[in-house]
């Protein structure tokens, strides 16, 4: 499964949650992920600032070797899930892809139906109970162009259930609130707020996997 990361320049924002969420899945055992990141005004071929290098550190990630580069239709298309800074270059991501729209989120965005299905009863609407939002639509996965969650990794049954209820799922209050703000020549505090919600997203995201049984339902192993 190939997961892409967007923000602007490719050199804060993505490459630290690049980063962290390649480590926190490995962690976890889920190893069968390719977690990869790209700019929408990429300043390509520069390495991240040493603020966001500091961050990945800081959230046990490895910031070595990082290049940015521009976000190309291509790369949109090799994806199966986009996780985005923020909701404008969501609406980027689906202009160079429209069909990408379907599995493109900002990382916040993700983050939040993840844990509301993983509370709701899981992820694989074969084995999900009859009153979860799975369960009530219904669904099977070829209705909706989607694969067989039995023979789908853990991010990708996510994925697919993200996609089937992403309209479910309570927004935030303040929409603003699916957004990660963009740190690139702010204080250090900017940095470190950015790092925090990016640290919380991933962390989330992982956190509903790993509780979130490869069956489908809660709590199981």
């Amino acid at each position: 499964m190939n997961v892409l990361v967007v923000c602007t320049g490719n050199i804060c924002r993505s490459p630290v949650a690049e980063q962290v969420l390649a480590a926190r899945l490995r962690a976890a055992g889920i190893d069968d992920v390719r977690v990869s990141s790209a700019g929408t005004s990429a300043l390509v071929g520069e390495p991240m600032t040493a603020e966001a290098a500091a961050l990945s550190v800081r959230f046990g990630a490895d910031p070595s070797g990082h290049a940015a580069r521009q976000l190309t239709p291509q790369l949109v298309q090799e994806a199966d899930l986009v996780l985005t800074a923020t909701r404008a270059h969501r609406a980027q991501v689906a202009e160079l892809v429209p069909r990408a729209a379907r599995h493109a989120y900002t990382l916040r965005e993700f983050a939040r139906v993840l844990a509301f299905l993983a509370d709701d009863g899981g992820f694989d609407p074969d084995q999900a109970e009859p009153d979860s939002i799975l369960g009530r639509l219904d669904l099977e996965p070829p209705a909706l162009g989607l694969p067989n969650p039995g023979s789908a990794s853990p991010l990708q049954r996510a994925t697919d259930a993200a996609a089937r209820s992403r309209g479910i799922a309570p927004p935030p209050s303040d929409p603003n609130d699916d957004d990660i703000l963009d740190p690139y020549r702010a204080p250090i505090a900017v940095y470190d707020e950015a790092g925090r919600l990016i640290d919380d997203a991933v962390d989330a995201i992982v956190s509903a996997l790993a509780t979130t049984s490869v069956s489908g339902g809660r709590g199981g192993s």
